[in-house]
């Protein structure tokens, strides 16, 4: 396989059929596989480029592939396509070194741009984990405890309740949190809390 090779893992043939439709109208080369399993038995630890993997499948999930990928050694970059994203989830993946997480359905610009960033090199340095001290003391002691809770996955009322706080002041400090660590949403909260960094920015 080329080292530009963009494997597409998803148990739905239709989105198979649209994201290599997609890719390889702008020159990727991609290879298809309708489950975790079906990848594993053809995969070699040579293979390089970047791996399109759906979240929930049926047998091994994706988190599970990408762990037995992770613990082989292998050099394959991953992003995750789902319909049914979660934090706790997008939070797992991110930890594990995903690309990006994207949410079904979305759009071609936004599918190659992930591709694009799954197909750089890996960086060879992590960053350091977002904290309210790696922020340099900008959150408040009442927005770190809120952050914490967030990137869990809690929801906001879940959140209230622990804090001893209605759920409209959680978000409150959810936008100031937003606000000032620069994530645009909670999914690239949890990617930056994971990495220390936010998803790597697109190429103009």
């Amino acid at each position: 396989m080329h080292h530009r090779t963009v494997y597409i893992v998803d148990d739905d043939a239709g989105v198979r059929d649209a994201v290599s439709l997609v890719l390889s109208l702008e020159g990727h080369a991609t290879a298809s596989f309708c489950s975790a399993e079906a990848f594993l038995q053809a995969w070699q630890p040579h293979w390089q480029g970047c791996l399109l993997l759906d979240l929930k499948m049926q047998g091994l999930s994706g988190l599970d592939l990408q762990r037995r990928l992770q613990q082989a050694g292998s050099p394959l970059r991953v992003v995750f396509m789902t319909a049914h994203g979660d934090v706790a989830a997008a939070r797992e993946a991110f930890l594990a070194d995903a690309v990006d997480f994207l949410e079904k359905p979305f759009d071609p610009p936004q599918l190659l741009a992930a591709v694009a960033r799954g197909l750089r090199p890996s960086p060879t340095a992590k960053p350091r984990p977002l904290t309210a001290s790696t922020l340099g003391g900008e959150l408040s002691p009442r927005e770190a405890q809120v952050m914490a809770l967030l990137v869990q996955g809690l929801p906001h009322r879940q959140i209230a309740g622990a804090l001893g706080i209605s759920p409209r002041t959680v978000e409150v400090h959810k936008a100031r949190i937003l606000q000032k660590t620069g994530a645009a949403n909670i999914v690239e909260l949890v990617h930056r809390h994971a990495t220390g960094s936010p998803p790597e920015p697109t190429q103009a």
